[in-house]
């Protein structure tokens, strides 16, 4: 009933003169005035001490801006609100990722949490993640070992080890502990990720710290590629847990005494964390990551 004269008033306060308050609310100063004059004459106060060139509010009219300020206040919540809430029926996330094993299930349980959200996403390597990022060109990325810069906001998502693992014909495959040792994986041909890939840098750090030499006899730029190549009979494969998967052809085998593992992680660039779509998307993952824990 006394919203558009409370807000005169609060606007006259807080911007110290009529004309002012008149420009903020797009309003004419007479309008201003006359609001004022009727809430001051509704209830026989006086608000504002107009006697001195600038304008101030009275005891009283201090009183009240404590009481305006705590409802505009909220006002401004409720509007931030459902102005949130609008924004997350629609909108657009760029995700960049090393691979799609852990981003598809992150975006999986976002999109049931906000189904109006469209999503592009692009496997890459981690150099270009880390460089999509710095480009504005991905809002989001998920890779492994994530370089210190202070430039980045990071949230670990997993640990994960490296295996080996063979086809049902390997002798390996019958061993009731489907355990074996970096010493005989370094006596077996293998078949590994091209040069650059974490997943090879790793093992060939455990191998070097055995002081072994790997025999690669197989590159390939995928882990299908792998796989198959292992059913094939070429080689020992080596990927990590969650990349293997599963494969009821292929027997999975832990390297014993690999003490590595490779860490997988969300990033974003800090100077954009506090992004709408941004920081729901951490928040949702953040979630989700403890979910897996418990789990």
């Amino acid at each position: 009933m006394y919203y558009s004269q409370l807000r005169a008033f609060h606007a006259v306060a807080v911007h110290g003169g009529f004309s002012k308050a008149a420009a903020k609310l797009n309003l004419t100063q007479p309008a201003i005035s006359d609001q004022v004059r009727k809430l001051e004459d509704r209830f026989d106060v006086l608000l504002f001490d107009r006697r001195r060139r600038a304008v101030r509010p009275t005891d009283l009219g201090l009183r009240l801006l404590e009481i305006t300020r705590r409802m505009f206040e909220m006002e401004g919540e409720a509007v931030e609100l459902l102005t949130e809430s609008q924004v997350l029926r629609t909108g657009h996330l760029n995700i960049a990722a090393d691979g799609p094993i852990y981003v598809v299930r992150l975006i999986g349980t976002f999109r049931k949490a906000f189904p109006g959200i469209s999503i592009s996403l692009r496997i890459c390597n981690s150099g270009d993640v880390l460089q999509r990022l710095v480009d504005y060109d991905a809002d989001i990325g998920v890779l492994a070992e994530v370089p210190a810069d202070t430039r980045l906001k990071t949230m670990q998502l997993s640990q994960d080890p490296v295996i080996a693992f063979v086809g049902r014909e390997h002798p390996w495959a019958h061993r009731t502990s489907a355990r074996i040792t970096m010493a005989e994986l370094a006596g077996s041909p293998l078949v590994m990720r091209e040069e650059g890939s974490l997943t090879r840098l790793l093992i060939e750090e455990e191998a070097a710290r055995f002081g072994a030499r790997l025999d690669m006899v197989m590159v390939a730029n995928s882990r299908e590629a792998i796989r198959e190549a292992v059913v094939a009979g070429i080689g020992v494969g080596v990927l990590t847990l969650p990349e293997f998967g599963d494969d009821d052809r292929l027997v999975p085998l832990t390297i014993s005494d690999c003490r590595r593992r490779l860490t997988e992680s969300v990033v974003c660039l800090a100077e954009r964390a506090h992004l709408r779509l941004v920081d729901v998307f951490w928040t949702e993952t953040s979630r989700q990551i403890a979910a897996w824990q418990r789990g």
